[in-house]
């Protein structure tokens, strides 16, 4: 008998979020969380429940401007070093997203590790806008390269975390953000005072903000006026924009 070979694991797009829209114009890949280094597989179910609820409101909202949205099922559970097997991984879904729709616009929407994978990978000719939430970021090492940047040139990016985060570093994603405004200046970062990983305090107020943005980012709808204001105010401003109680309530667009 020959040896038995263990067949590669791929990365698989999940079931469309929401009702699926006749046409689609554009699309949302959401991108979970994970762990620093792990080849386990991930939990499909586990993994993707946080961000999917995200998912759910920015379907809903998208349907008439016929937005799809997909999340990703990762290969493994870890970032894994240089290996960045979630970026890799996401960008594989983009591809897949192209195949199946066509040339639409594609948001990113990462958490977490998630949020890290959205940024590095949306270097894809598709991407055209990033969302990262808290994301989980390396911590500055002379002796390493610092994250790149040059990827999110030509694209919209929102980055939002929580100032009591203990789990990802909030001053991490502001030093990104900063050296990623030098050369984009469509990049905006908002702080949810007080909240900490999960924005439980501020859920609501977050998926507002994303919803807005997202639009914004794909259909070209008009965004509110915080949203405006972060992106165009310089650093250090736009990148430390307090989201206010009740954001999604009050704005007006």
């Amino acid at each position: 008998m020959g040896e038995r070979t263990t067949p590669a694991r791929t990365a698989r797009l999940g079931k469309a979020v929401g009702a699926q829209p006749a046409t689609a114009c554009g699309a949302v890949l959401l991108l979970p969380g994970g762990e620093e280094a792990s080849v386990r597989r991930p939990s499909a179910v586990r993994a993707t429940a946080h961000i999917r609820s995200l998912g759910r409101r920015l379907a809903r909202a998208g349907r008439p401007e016929g937005l799809a949205v997909h999340p990703v099922h990762y290969r493994y559970r870890g970032w894994n070093g240089t290996d960045a097997h979630p970026a890799a991984d996401a960008a594989w879904a983009v591809d897949e997203l192209v195949r199946r729709y066509g040339d639409v616009p594609v948001c990113l929407v990462g958490l977490d590790m998630g949020g890290r994978a959205a940024l590095r990978s949306a270097g894809h000719e598709a991407v055209n806008s990033v969302v990262a939430i808290a994301p989980w970021l390396p911590e500055d090492d002379v002796a390493a390269p610092a994250e790149p940047v040059k990827q999110l040139v030509g694209r919209r990016v929102l980055i939002v975390h929580g100032t009591n985060d203990e789990r990802t570093d909030p001053e991490l994603s502001f030093r990104l953000a900063a050296r990623a405004k030098k050369a984009n200046r469509d990049v905006c970062r908002f702080e949810v005072h007080s909240d900490g990983h999960g924005l439980r305090q501020h859920r609501e107020e977050v998926r507002c903000l994303a919803v807005d943005f997202v639009l914004g980012a794909l259909f070209g709808c008009r965004v509110s006026r915080p949203v405006e204001d972060a992106l165009a105010a310089p650093p250090p401003i736009g990148l430390r924009m307090p989201l206010a109680s009740g954001f999604g309530k009050s704005v007006r667009r």
